[in-house]
């Protein structure tokens, strides 16, 4: 004969794992994991091998995230901005493709 004091605990590990499998908790933390490295990823892409093009062009003299243009004494870092811009549209267009891709193979 069980005691209440031990059907709490195997009731509560049995509501926790019907949380983790109804809320599938495993895949929004694999995703959550993903997307960090994804974004790390994009963001290297940007600054280390999209961006330099921008160093290229004559004239310019200044690493690509320190161009700026001024007004009277403000100092806008268009350099930056840009390189910024740039890893959210591509982290937005592989986001894009990878829920066209899952709704494709019915993947929710």
């Amino acid at each position: 004969m069980t005691t209440e004091a031990e059907e709490k605990p195997k009731k509560l590990l049995q509501e926790f794992k019907e949380f983790l499998k109804n809320y599938k908790v495993l895949g929004l933390a694999v995703a959550f994991i993903m997307g960090i490295y994804l974004g790390a990823l994009v963001q290297a892409l940007v600054n280390d091998l999209i961006m330099p093009i921008f160093e290229l062009i004559p004239g310019t003299d200044v690493p690509w995230n320190q161009i700026t243009f001024s007004i009277s004494n403000a100092d806008f870092l268009i350099g930056h901005f840009v390189g910024e811009l740039i890893t959210f549209i591509i982290i937005a267009f592989v986001i894009f493709l990878i829920v066209k891709l899952a709704s494709k193979y019915d993947i929710d």
